[in-house]
């Protein structure tokens, strides 16, 4: 996933919860989760006697200190960052010069350099090892970030440069990329409030702080509930069908809890969990599926419903003072897809066919069921159960078989690092002199094809109770040729972690995950523009996510697979006949796949279509409405995300654009045709979608560099046929 910045509003973009799977680590004992953290996240009495955040770091790529930064040290440097920020933007706004790209792009590109340092590694700590010190910090200081940026997006003197400048703009000779930054930057003012008046200003930098604060209550509730909501046993009889490493890992989830001699499986961040598919006891798996769906719905202190209710309300208001209908019109006019309506329409084409296809998968489930006399009907806990027993009996396949095939290190290495080889010559050494937020933190640095060092990638791979659900990617540094800087990127996801001395076993779901985010990661490897604020991933939602659904189509590429998919005791390649029959099952569940993501992307597309004149809604009722009306009301296949613990929506900043998941597999699916009519897995390919795609962030108009580098408009097509919604053969 791309995540915004934890606190930052609108224009300032990163990337995160993404991926619609999830992870894992290396095979050797990894360092417990309840070992103390490192000083970057243990509390301390007062901040250094030097904040490390108030000189650039003196580390390769300037990486942030984590050894050197306390809890302590957010804080100050925060407060300082914003005001040196401030006074940098008074000082472009009140310059007597007449405007120039010259005296007031090139300042602003410049600007915010310490709050640029402190929020990327905040953003990384905050999300991935977070505390109650830092959480309560989030949500002092989100309010504050939301006032900080309508002090500059509202700023009448410095608008009147830039919109002196936008005028001027075809006159003023600019190289493409100013031209862009510039069209750009005036957007994303005008679509902040610049053109308001006073008063609507006022009314609207109300809003946004309002609602800067609630989405940060909202993500700390979250992680508190889910953490609540873990699914607690006392007999070990009731986790029958779990693998012993599934088993292991539920007794060391419970020490972490001082839960001794109790079972714990920690919550995912979606719907459906892992441990649905292994249990046997259908009782548990109602539990544990219900502990999921109910799990910020409690009336207690985590409940989310009233906070999600009248964010959405702030968000209908926020688009009526801009002139739109809904909040859905006014985010996505930048967009791929610009309109709420091309977004649905879109989606519309998919939900029939999904549907059809998971009522299908339904049928063969029930039959099962039946067949062992099992005596009721299909209901969403038992899905994941009984359809691995539908993929056994159709292909002969279960996970069991081929998780041994998939150890950790060994996908990292020989799967996700060995396709950036193959494609772009990318290599990977790793680093263990670089200091770490958290100890199962990996950092590896990035050379180019012809040795040049050019990057830092770290992974955080194990889920942790301070940890946010899900996968994403984000920067600890920007790439900018303007700003002399190299990129810093990182990955995060959520896979369980094994018991010491055990390896970390991946679902084929999870090997995805690692392709998926990596993609992200290569969209900021790349990046190589002049402009911070154009650099990598700061794309439209709509686009962002395809270069990683993109990188996905590599985890199945016979040369790459084969390369990887070993067995962790023995070393020997995954069986013919069992690559096979992963082959044979490729669009195994795709319906009920394709159901989830489309009903939770309608479900995010409704609660965004509200006017400001709607009342305030009843989470439950409006969902189950929202649902209904768009025909995806399925009671055996519930959306991946239901609307109280949607955090890609109200705090990810993904509201009106969980479609972009749905919107990027067309591109990524479509892209993948194209190379597979070019040759597939060849440097000549890798390095012409480098050079067209993922090294110019946002320096073009996303459509047009999509066609220029396809030589046409992208299809549904392909999408159709890979996601197993269409009858038809595709290349190979």
């Amino acid at each position: 996933m791309l995540r915004l910045r934890t606190l930052v509003i609108a224009t300032s973009i990163a990337l995160a919860a993404c991926s619609q799977q999830s992870n894992e680590q290396a095979a050797a004992p990894a360092p417990s989760s309840t070992a103390p953290a490192p000083a970057s996240t243990a509390a301390a009495p007062q901040a250094n006697a030097v904040n490390p955040f108030l000189q650039p770091s003196t580390l390769p790529f300037q990486a942030p200190p984590f050894d050197k930064i306390t809890d302590a040290d957010y804080k100050p440097a925060f407060e300082q960052g914003m005001k040196e920020h401030l006074d940098e933007i008074n000082k472009i706004a009140d310059n007597p010069e007449a405007p120039t790209f010259e005296n007031t792009f090139i300042p602003m590109e410049k600007s915010g350099q310490l709050l640029s340092r402190v929020m990327h590694a905040f953003d990384a700590v905050s999300g991935a090892n977070t505390d109650d010190e830092l959480q309560k910090l989030q949500e002092e200081e989100a309010p504050k970030f939301a006032e900080h940026q309508d002090a500059i997006v509202m700023n009448e003197k410095l608008f009147a440069r830039i919109e002196t400048i936008y005028n001027q703009r075809d006159s003023l000779k600019l190289d493409p990329e100013s031209k862009r930054l510039v069209e750009v930057t005036y957007k994303n003012f005008v679509h902040g409030g610049a053109k308001l008046s006073a008063a609507d200003k006022a009314k609207l930098k109300d809003l946004n702080k309002e609602e800067s604060s609630l989405s940060t209550q909202f993500t700390n509730k979250l992680l508190a509930a889910t953490k609540a909501g873990a699914l607690v046993v006392d007999d070990k009889a009731k986790l029958d069908g779990l693998s012993d490493g599934d088993v292991a890992a539920a007794v060391e989830a419970a020490k972490a809890r001082k839960l001794d001699g109790k079972w714990v499986i920690p919550l995912q961040n979606t719907t459906q969990q892992p441990a649905l598919e292994g249990l046997n006891d259908r009782a548990v798996r109602e539990e544990l599926f219900k502990s999921s769906w109910d799990r910020a719905e409690k009336g207690d202190a985590n409940d989310t419903r009233d906070l999600i209710a009248r964010i959405a309300q702030i968000r209908a208001q926020q688009a009526k003072l801009l002139g739109y209908p809904n909040y859905g019109a006014w985010k996505l006019e930048d967009q791929m897809a610009k309109t709420p309506e091309a977004a649905i329409g879109f989606m519309d084409k998919l939900a029939p066919a999904a549907t059809a296809r998971a009522a299908r998968e339904a049928k063969d489930i029930q039959d099962v069921i039946d067949q062992q006399k099992g005596g009721f009907k299909v209901e969403a806990w038992d899905w994941e159960h009984y359809s691995e027993q539908v993929r056994k009996a159709k292909y002969d396949l279960d996970e069991s078989q081929i998780k041994p095939y998939f150890e950790l290190d060994n996908v990292l290495q020989n799967g996700v690092f060995y396709a950036a080889n193959q494609l772009y010559g990318l290599t990977f050494k790793e680093r263990k002199d670089i200091p770490v937020w958290q100890p199962d933190v990996r950092v590896f640095e990035v050379f180019d094809k012809d040795g040049t060092s050019m990057a830092l990638f770290y992974c955080d791979y194990f889920k942790r109770d301070n940890k946010n659900g899900g996968a994403w990617m984000s920067n600890l540094v920007d790439q900018s040729k303007l700003m002399g800087t190299k990129p810093v990127i990182f990955n995060v996801a959520n896979f369980t972690k094994p018991a010491p001395g055990q390896p970390a076993l991946l679902s084929f779901d999870d090997v995805i995950t690692m392709f998926h985010e990596f993609g992200h990661g290569l969209h900021g490897i790349f990046a190589d523009t002049q402009y911070p604020s154009l650099s990598g991933a700061a794309t439209a939602r709509d686009f962002v996510e395809f270069p990683s659904q993109f990188n996905e189509h590599w985890a199945t590429d016979p040369k790459v697979f084969a390369n990887y998919a070993k067995n962790y005791k023995t070393g020997e390649p995954m069986p013919a006949e069992l690559v096979e029959k992963i082959k044979k099952s490729k669009t195994f569940n795709k319906g009920y796949d394709m159901t989830e993501l489309v009903g939770a992307a309608l479900l995010d597309m409704s609660w965004h279509s509200l006017s400001a004149d709607a009342p305030k809604q009843d989470p439950d009722k409006f969902e189950m409405d929202a649902l209904t009306k768009a025909k995806i009301n399925l009671s055996y296949v519930p959306p991946r995300y239901r609307s109280s613990y949607f955090q890609h929506i109200w705090g990810n900043g993904y509201a009106a654009g969980y479609y972009a998941y749905l919107w990027t597999e067309m591109l990524a699916d479509d892209a993948f045709q194209g190379f597979v009519d070019k040759g597939g897995l060849t440097r000549e390919n890798g390095d012409r979608f480098r050079a067209m795609i993922l090294s110019q962030g946002n320096t073009q108009d996303l459509a047009t560099m999509y066609k220029n580098w396809r030589g046409k408009d992208p299809s549904i097509e392909p999408m159709l046929l890979n996601r197993g919604l269409k009858e038809g053969s595709q290349k190979k």
